[in-house]
């Protein structure tokens, strides 16, 4: 099978590959696994960020996408936007049932730096992160309002980071813009959206 093309070609390099799994074609999901899971992995650690947990839920995804290619429409998403939700729900819904059992925690988990990463240090926090305070107050429809006052560039940089699952790197090249620009973007957005979502759960209560 020849190699994935570049660039503007890669989408729909992704999208026959899709539309082939959805026919039973397991080479065809070979590839798509080799191609896809570094990527899809990276999306679901950044909301389990149990390593061991999130390679489990990893292929949960991917028997996930070998049961339910054929309902992927290439008019309607981008088949990484596709691969992304799928990746991005099943993330969620283990930390769901991870919540709802009884659990013993180890301080400790390994990283990828010189230095294990001290779990307490998120578990130890009072004040909910940006996320958490996004996924609150959109119930009480204050994401709307919020959204609506950053910039253009930061709410096109967050969704492309939040809800399609792409990294900086990957939002610069789609953005046209450097790296930096966009990091900061995203950091003055999510910044925003903190304060503007903080003062929201606060009138509410």
């Amino acid at each position: 099978m020849a190699p994935l093309p570049d660039a503007a070609d890669r989408s729909q390099a992704l999208s026959d590959l899709l539309s082939r799994v959805a026919l039973g074609d397991r080479a065809a999901f070979d590839r798509l696994y080799r191609d896809t899971s570094p990527h899809l992995l990276g999306v679901i650690l950044r909301i389990q960020r149990d390593r061991t947990q999130a390679e489990d839920v990893l292929q949960e995804v991917y028997v996930n996408v070998w049961r339910s290619a054929q309902s992927f429409n290439p008019a309607l998403s981008q088949a990484r936007t596709w691969l992304n939700s799928v990746a991005r729900n099943r993330a969620i819904d283990s930390l769901r049932r991870r919540q709802s059992e009884p659990q013993t925690i180890s301080r400790f988990q390994a990283g990828t730096d010189e230095d294990d990463t001290d779990m307490l240090q998120d578990i130890a926090a009072d004040t909910p992160g940006p996320l958490e305070l996004l996924e609150q107050a959109s119930n009480a429809r204050a994401l709307t309002t919020c959204m609506k006052d950053l910039s253009g560039e930061q709410q096109h940089s967050l969704a492309l980071a939040y809800y399609q699952g792409l990294t900086h790197a990957e939002v610069a090249e789609q953005l046209g813009h450097p790296l930096g620009t966009v990091k900061s973007w995203v950091r003055r957005g999510l910044q925003s959206l903190k304060t503007c979502l903080e003062r929201a759960s606060l009138a509410l209560n």
